[in-house]
């Protein structure tokens, strides 16, 4: 039973290109090509479900409705 369940709809645009941008100079990168940006914004999103399903899925297993830092 998920008690929240609410859809992203435009939220991964507010990782903004100079963010990503930031990140990749932080990594070392010179040049980044425009195709980068959406590829890095879909990559962060399926990342960050993966992480929130697993939390949610130990906070389920402990029968708690609150998810905490061990969880992630």
């Amino acid at each position: 039973r998920h008690l929240h369940k609410r859809v992203l709809r435009e939220s991964i645009q507010g990782i903004t290109k100079p963010a990503i941008r930031r990140l990749a100079r932080r990594g070392g990168v010179k040049r980044i090509s425009q195709l980068i940006y959406d590829e890095t914004r879909n990559v962060l999103r399926s990342f960050l479900e993966n992480v929130v399903r697993d939390a949610i899925t130990y906070t389920e297993h402990a029968r708690r409705k609150t998810v905490t830092a061990m969880d992630v």
